[in-house]
């Protein structure tokens, strides 16, 4: 499921499509593997990880590893939409802790001191109020950068404390722990969300797989999807087209905030608790796995599956080396320097394309000079 604009790779020699159909298209086994830096990441990690853990390619390890991959991923989808557009979300962390307190304070009892009674909502209705907190912050977000014209960093970062801070408030600095629900007050099931196996496959994996073709399909396979690439390509072109940017935008950041929450929820069902810590450093995560798939920070290209590719390179990293006991200092230091080398991978590509494009119109040129003399 990839998808990328066709003004991305203005490199693409004339011709190259029809040459039989060639994996390498007219680029060298340099670019290839440049292309798939993703994929050969985390080809070189399961590698490495089991040559040093015979724990790590375990049916067992590999279900519980993608599990923890899945969170990620579904931030990561989010975040895909926001990058591609140009921006950046870094509320998102703080959406994933504001959301489970939400669904926390929810089960456990919302106390309508105007009405001098305790409300116990359905667990279906906890779940869309949680997601619809998301959603806020999501438009929030929207709002400050397409109205207000506030940069997307500093706006996220805005709303990054505020989420922070309201978990905070709702829940007095505590845990709202016990969220099974209460079967008299029919609001049990929970759980299901974080700790059920549908045909022996944990929830969290299937709502990754769900999330991820809905994404693709909005991305590749809708009007939307050419929509978000134009305007992270060149916005004010966009504009000229017809693209309604300011929608564009504010749409991306509500799905970011929807995503968001749903990975809270899962984390929530999963611990069967809630505090307002929860999802520190996350959008760091979601960034990196984004970055690391192949993304440009500056906007106009990126695809589902090197967003998906690069949150399993983040999860398999963190997993593997807490299996192998590395310390979590390291680990921290370890997942710097592998975003920073994804960077600098991007940074070399462009340029590597860049030349091939200068080589191709020279050759062009001077076939044409020749033709022209002859």
């Amino acid at each position: 499921m990839s998808v990328e604009t066709r003004t991305a790779d203005p490199a693409a020699p004339p011709g190259a499509s029809g040459r039989g159909g060639s994996l390498l298209k007219g680029r060298g086994i340099g670019e290839l593997l440049m292309d798939q830096r993703a994929f050969v990441a985390l080809i070189v990690l399961v590698i490495v990880f089991s040559l040093l853990s015979d724990a790590f390619l375990t049916p067992s390890n590999l279900v519980v590893m993608t599990k923890h991959v899945a969170y990620n991923a579904i931030l990561a989808l989010g975040m895909l939409l926001v990058i591609i557009t140009g921006g950046i979300d870094l509320s998102v962390g703080s959406v994933v802790g504001l959301s489970g307190i939400v669904a926390g304070m929810l089960l456990q009892g919302w106390e309508l001191s105007l009405l001098d009674t305790t409300a116990y909502p359905a667990v279906w209705v906890v779940v869309v109020i949680a997601l619809a907190v998301g959603g806020l912050v999501g438009a929030l977000n929207g709002l400050l950068v397409t109205r207000f014209h506030v940069a997307p960093f500093i706006a996220t970062l805005g709303t990054m404390y505020i989420a922070r801070g309201a978990a905070l408030l709702i829940s007095d600095g505590t845990t709202f722990p016990r969220l099974q629900g209460d079967e008299a007050l029919g609001n049990t099931g929970f759980s299901f969300l974080g700790l059920g196996t549908p045909l022996g496959i944990p929830t969290a994996i299937w709502i990754m797989v769900v999330a991820a073709v809905l994404v693709w399909l909005l991305v590749a396979r809708s009007g939307f999807g050419r929509h978000l690439f134009a305007t992270g390509g060149n916005e004010r072109a966009a504009e000229l087209s017809g693209v309604k940017v300011r929608s564009v935008k504010m749409r991306v950041y509500v799905i970011s905030g929807l995503c968001a929450a749903m990975a809270g929820l899962i984390i929530a069902s999963e611990l069967t608790s809630a505090a307002p810590q929860t999802g520190q450093s996350f959008e760091l995560n979601a960034i990196a796995a984004v970055v690391i798939g192949g993304a440009s920070l500056a906007g106009g290209r990126g695809s589902v599956r090197g967003a998906l590719i690069g949150a399993f390179v983040i999860g398999f990293l963190s997993d593997g080396l807490v299996l192998i006991g590395v310390s979590s200092f390291w680990q921290t230091v370890i997942k710097g320097l592998v975003i920073v080398l994804a960077v600098i991978l991007d940074q070399s590509q462009v340029r590597l394309k860049r030349r091939r494009a200068a080589a191709a119109a020279a050759r062009s040129l001077a076939a044409d000079t020749a033709e022209v003399r002859a």
